[in-house]
């Protein structure tokens, strides 16, 4: 029988014999821990409490930066005015001083001056200068590459329904002209005496001139007016604004103004509406277009100009 040490003796172990090789010891994994958040530095997971991995914290992600819409504010527009107004001179001028001695020798500069046809190319040359001016102001001073995008160019979708604005407004509007008390004769008019002066102002008054006043007035004037006015007086500002640059051309008559006035708020509201400065463009260059092939097609092609005054 057997003793109470022997039921619960621990047999010995084999000896281990020197002379044969051991296999190496294995080692199981240690159990995997649950991820946690340290308590001590933010952004710190621990997996193991000898391994930690180390991700920067939230505070550290750069903050987002509001781009002001429109880059440029009052004081760049007040510039662009003045420059425009220097641009236009000195493009006349550097018309002039080239067609002197070219085209009119014996003429003096103030008679050359009166020329429409030096007045067209001189607007002309100053036009493009004030484009170059813009697009340095929107891409170089206000750090915007994207000119088209800064300005809301934004070409529509459906051109042909602005191109049939344009022309719907114009006949209406000119319906109107018949009841309003309009001069017979305008200053604007000395620049259809030849055919040559007509094909010239027709072919600005359908692609560079709404070009350039549909920048400057929907492009630039309106949003800086609408950041600070709201819609209703930045719309009847910048259409006022519109009308009185035409108003030395129409003698400042009333219902002359008027009508350009009007075409300034569809323009202006259209652009505001629309969130795009090509479709006001489309819109104004198809008015132009239509007052100048009406007249095109009263006068036999611009070869009988004296029937304007009839």
């Amino acid at each position: 029988m057997s003793s109470p040490e022997d039921q619960f003796s621990i047999p010995a172990a084999d000896p281990v014999d020197p002379a044969v090789e051991q296999p190496p010891p294995t080692h199981a994994a240690p159990p995997s821990l649950p991820i946690a958040l340290s308590s001590g530095q933010p952004g710190t997971i621990l997996c193991n409490p000898s391994l930690a991995v180390v991700l920067p914290p939230l505070s550290e992600t750069p903050p987002l930066v509001a781009v002001p819409d429109p880059a440029w504010n009052g004081w760049d527009l007040v510039r662009l005015t003045c420059i425009t107004m220097v641009a236009l001179f000195v493009g006349v001028f550097a018309v002039l001083l080239i067609a002197r001695p070219t085209l009119f020798p014996q003429r003096s500069l103030v008679d050359i001056a009166r020329n429409p046809l030096i007045a067209v190319a001189g607007q002309s040359l100053g036009y493009l200068l004030v484009l170059t001016y813009m697009y340095f102001l929107v891409t170089r001073e206000r750090q915007r590459p994207d000119f088209l995008n800064a300005i809301h160019w934004n070409w529509p979708r459906k051109l042909a329904i602005y191109v049939v604005v344009g022309f719907v407004l114009s006949f209406a509007l000119q319906g109107l002209a018949h009841f309003l008390p309009i001069p017979k004769q305008l200053p604007i008019d000395s620049f259809f005496q030849t055919p040559a002066e007509a094909w010239s102002l027709g072919l600005l008054s359908i692609t560079l001139a709404p070009l350039m006043e549909e920048l400057y007035f929907r492009g630039f004037l309106y949003p800086v007016l609408a950041r600070r006015l709201g819609f209703t007086a930045s719309v009847l500002i910048t259409a006022l604004a519109f009308a009185l640059l035409h108003g030395a051309q129409l003698q400042f008559s009333w219902g002359a103004v008027l009508i350009i006035f009007v075409v300034g708020l569809v323009l202006t509201i259209v652009r505001a509406k629309t969130n795009s400065v090509a479709a006001g463009m489309i819109i104004h260059m198809a008015y132009n277009a239509t007052i100048t092939l009406a007249m095109f097609a009263a006068t036999d092609g611009f070869r009988h100009l004296e029937k304007l005054n009839q």
